[in-house]
């Protein structure tokens, strides 16, 4: 009969959780402390979160730079200005008219429901505050996540196509795995700390961008030998040349 010790050390759940903890030591070690989100007050936290669906960060700024230089980066001077103003200075992210849509449908939540306060919708339990945000036109799982943990410090994991992809080649999870289930990964392994979930998604797109682009950069990668898709990759290469 297997002993308590024994029978602990082969559960699926505690591997899993050994795995990911040893995946983030290994990031942190290599990349060091991230430092994020970027954004100067929980609000632009939220706007940035809205704005950075498919555009780069610096994109982002640029946009963010310009609505603050308008005298726009507080709900209620963001809500009076014409959708078409918003959408000008907007301009560096791409599909600029539709952000500038979901922006006026995120401050209308916030004006109709939180009378323009910011902290009343963050203070919600997180998964009001989830639920609340999903139902805004165009906020979806993972900009709702994204405005629960860093504008909002709640314990939420985001996942982004950076998270995927890094899962998915390490072999803990499949490619097409569902939102859910990529966060459950995580939410059900790890403690559930603002600032563990916060680090660990900040240096999985760091990895992302570093190494596991698209198309990987498995030279000096920092967790090469846990990686299942290094070898393969390294020999589809070998036969091609």
């Amino acid at each position: 009969m297997a002993s308590r010790k024994e029978s602990t050390r082969s559960s699926p759940g505690v591997s899993r959780a050994a795995d990911l903890l040893a995946i983030y030591r290994d990031l942190l070690a290599a990349y060091g402390p991230q430092h994020w989100w970027p954004g100067a007050t929980p609000f632009e936290v939220a706007i940035g979160a809205i704005l950075t669906q498919r555009v780069s960060w610096s994109n982002v700024e640029r946009a963010i730079g310009a609505l603050r230089d308008a005298g726009l980066m507080n709900p209620d001077a963001l809500a009076a200005a014409p959708s078409e103003r918003i959408a000008a200075l907007i301009r560096p992210c791409v599909y600029y008219n539709a952000k500038a849509a979901k922006l006026k449908a995120f401050l209308a939540l916030l004006l109709e429901r939180h009378g323009g306060e910011l902290d009343r919708l963050l203070a919600l339990p997180l998964l009001s505050l989830r639920s609340q945000l999903l139902s805004v036109r165009g906020v979806g799982e993972e900009t709702a996540d994204a405005i629960a943990l860093y504008a909002a410090g709640k314990p939420t994991f985001v996942v982004d196509a950076y998270a995927r992809r890094v899962l998915s080649r390490l072999g803990l999870a499949k490619e097409t795995a569902r939102y859910a289930d990529l966060q459950r990964l995580f939410m059900e392994s790890l403690n559930p700390d603002p600032a563990l979930f916060n680090e660990y998604h900040a240096l999985l797109v760091r990895h992302g961008k570093a190494h596991c682009r698209p198309r990987p950069l498995c030279e000096g990668c920092p967790i090469r030998a846990r990686c299942r898709f290094s070898g393969r990759h390294v020999k589809k290469r070998k036969r091609a040349t």
